[in-house]
């Protein structure tokens, strides 16, 4: 892959888009955090996108996926790199001590990606989670310098919810992307069909299904909350804002009466605002 079609993706990838879960926090960060996470953003992003949106021609992503892990395997051992997604975050893997086995797992997600469109079991989802979303929230807290293991092991609650989150946001699209992220088990519970993911409203069995789904993300998320009174400094109020959004995004859900297909499912900024300062209040305490 060209340069010249790479460095626009990162720079595209890295504007913060305000709808998503993991950017949320951004704009209030002083500069030497901002950059770094929004270089983590950029990789992780376009990795991802790797797996999910069409490619230029000639663009095999699964060799794309390969040059990466490559050109972060010689980086860990101090040779040159020349890929530039991997040379625009060697400031950020050097000046923050990320560990490039975190990075190389959100790589293994998206190779997953390329075999796997299915779930059958909400476990097996959690695992998938592992890969896809967990390692960006330790990367996180190595940004900050407060990535003990309690600290890890909290933020991947928090992490699995906020991908559950997402996937329940984004079941139509999914669907017409050829995978379906809501567990086979509990679909056949509440008598939802793949068909049903593609109706331009969702029925009662798949608004049903949804609550559940979101109720468990909940949980977890609850589960995960302690992690913000664990952190000090910039890092509680940064991720204090990234669990506002899961929890101002399931209230949107809520409202929209867990129907995921009839319009887009984004929370209000006043309302993850909202989220955000109870996060912070009940953290001090």
């Amino acid at each position: 892959m060209s340069q010249q079609v790479v460095v626009p993706a990162v720079h595209r990838l890295a504007q913060a888009r305000a709808e998503e879960n993991f950017p949320v926090a951004l704009r209030v960060l002083p500069d030497r955090y901002r950059r770094h996470l929004l270089a983590v953003y950029g990789y992780a992003r376009h990795v991802d996108d790797l797996g999910d949106e069409p490619q230029a021609p000639g663009v095999d992503p699964t060799a794309e996926l390969d040059r990466i892990e490559a050109e972060l395997r010689a980086l860990d051992t101090g040779r040159a790199v020349n890929h530039p997604v991997v040379r625009a975050l060697a400031p950020t893997i050097t000046g923050c001590r990320l560990p490039v086995d975190a990075l190389i797992r959100l790589i293994e997600a998206n190779r997953v990606d390329q075999r796997v469109t299915r779930y059958a079991t909400f476990a097996q989802l959690v695992e998938y989670c592992t890969l896809s979303a967990n390692p960006v929230g330790e990367l996180v807290l190595h940004v900050f310098g407060q990535a003990g293991r309690a600290q890890r092991e909290l933020s991947d609650r928090v992490c699995t919810a906020l991908q559950i989150v997402e996937h329940l946001q984004d079941v139509a699209e999914d669907h017409r992307r050829g995978r379906v992220y809501l567990p086979g088990e509990d679909m056949e519970r509440f008598g939802v069909t793949e068909e049903d993911l593609t109706r331009p409203a969702a029925s009662r069995p798949l608004r049903e299904l949804v609550a559940f789904e979101a109720e468990r993300a909940r949980a977890w998320l609850d589960a995960g909350a302690p992690l913000v009174s664990a952190l000090h400094g910039w890092a509680r109020l940064a991720v204090g804002g990234y669990l506002a959004g899961g929890r101002a995004t399931l209230d949107a859900l809520a409202a929209a009466d867990h129907d995921p297909l009839r319009d887009a499912v984004r929370p209000h900024r006043r309302r993850v605002l909202r989220r955000w300062l109870a996060a912070t209040v009940r953290s001090a305490g």
